[in-house]
């Protein structure tokens, strides 16, 4: 996909967020984890990520239902294993996780940041 498709696309996803991804950026955004800035539907490669922290590394994926079929799986997995050959660690939570679990969704957050940002000198 050309970048100007993948940019439009983004910016129609940020205003199409799900319930989830409008609570999971409400607990994100403006440096709330470990000081950690996250961008959301954001083009990287020929791909757009649900949310990513450049500084960390880290991919941040919301699934629904649709993510159970084989086809989807098959493709998660492409778009995973692109992102770490380029050395980005893929976190993938339900949906469900997002909404019901939000304390567990950022413990897990929390410690691939740390884990993640490298301490400037």
């Amino acid at each position: 996909m050309k970048r100007d498709n993948l940019a439009t696309n983004a910016r129609k996803l940020r205003k199409n967020s799900t319930d989830a991804e409008r609570k999971l950026w409400r607990h994100i955004r403006s440096k709330q984890i470990a000081g950690a800035k996250f961008r959301r539907q954001q083009p990287i490669g020929d791909y757009i990520v649900d949310f990513v922290c450049f500084e960390a590394k880290v991919v941040v994926e919301l699934d629904g239902g649709q993510h159970t079929q084989a086809d989807n799986r098959a493709k998660d997995s492409q778009r995973d294993k692109y992102f770490q050959d380029n050395g980005y660690t893929v976190l993938r939570f339900w949906n469900n996780d997002v909404l019901k679990n939000m304390e567990g969704v950022k413990e897990v957050l929390l410690k691939e940041i740390e884990a993640g940002v490298k301490p400037k000198y």
